[in-house]
């Protein structure tokens, strides 16, 4: 028995080093200014493929979406054990909101046609929305399971997971197709293998060289090299109109930077009236209910 899997990934900034050039002034992400990283989530997603891969046999397939550099992503999954990656690239991709993100994603998966398992991280850090994957699930008209903590068992007819809900955890079960989110809980994502990064290391790439940049591949794109395919949006089918700033409703309406200072920082004593002053305060800028 061998499932067809796809992991969808993203390559982010690394929010860890935010700075106040972090944003434009337009409300999206100044990448350049940004180190990328993968997407934390979406390392555990690859890994809960490979876990599965291993126990029954599969086919792992990695997605992503990005300019030509978001390859980088894509090496990290082959060198981790995917089996075929895919870089979705085109101009007309640019300044997709999760909405127009879910409509490529779905195109391509039509594309690649027959697939068991769609996974998904739980959430990217540059976004925080946790919306692709279940716009994703709806617009290929498959079950979902979200917040998805473990899989409990798995066969070609069927999955079982354990999903963390509010006040603790709860069992699911859905035939396949399904489409699970992962959380960090899932698992602990494998480090790269050497010998797949020296088997893969001679993958050709138009990456730029230095930080990362908003440049995508140009209409009409759809080559092969080796391992990685990249497909602009004729190669998917993908309409226009529904991809980028023109398929994207989200609008950012206003950027605020919060630096935290040492004028921020309150001491309060262990004293009762201290304390309960404190909380008035904390009640007061409704920070506490």
């Amino acid at each position: 028995m061998s499932l067809n899997i796809i992991v969808t990934v993203k390559q982010v900034p690394d929010t860890h080093h935010i700075a106040a050039d972090a944003m434009k002034p337009d409300g999206t992400v100044n990448r350049s200014a940004l180190p990328a990283i993968v997407n934390p989530d979406d390392l555990h997603a690859l890994e809960e493929a490979l876990k599965i891969k291993e126990r029954l046999g599969a086919s792992v397939t990695a997605i992503t979406m990005g300019p030509d550099n978001a390859i980088e992503v894509l090496r990290e999954c082959l060198y981790r054990g995917a089996d075929d990656v895919i870089l979705l690239s085109d101009r007309r991709f640019a300044g997709s909101d999760t909405l127009a993100t879910s409509y490529v994603l779905k195109c391509a998966i039509d594309k690649i046609g027959s697939y068991d398992l769609v996974i998904c991280g739980h959430q990217a850090i540059d976004g925080d929305t946790a919306q692709v994957g279940p716009q994703l699930a709806e617009k290929l008209g498959v079950n979902q399971l979200t917040h998805v903590s473990e899989v409990v068992d798995v066969s070609k007819e069927s999955i079982t997971v354990k999903r963390s809900v509010e006040n603790g955890h709860e069992r699911a079960k859905s035939r396949l197709p399904v489409l699970l989110t992962v959380t960090s809980e899932a698992n602990v994502p494998r480090p790269p293998s050497a010998k797949r990064a020296l088997a893969f290391k001679h993958l050709d790439s138009k990456a730029c060289d230095g930080p990362y940049e908003n440049v995508y591949l140009e209409p009409d794109t759809c080559i092969e090299v080796d391992h990685i395919k990249e497909w602009d949006a004729d190669a998917i089918g993908a309409d226009a109109e529904r991809c980028g700033i023109s398929g994207s409703p989200t609008r950012v309406k206003k950027i605020e930077n919060v630096v935290l200072v040492a004028g921020d920082i309150k001491q309060v004593s262990n004293d009762e009236a201290d304390i309960s002053e404190m909380i008035r305060e904390l009640v007061d800028a409704h920070i506490i209910a």
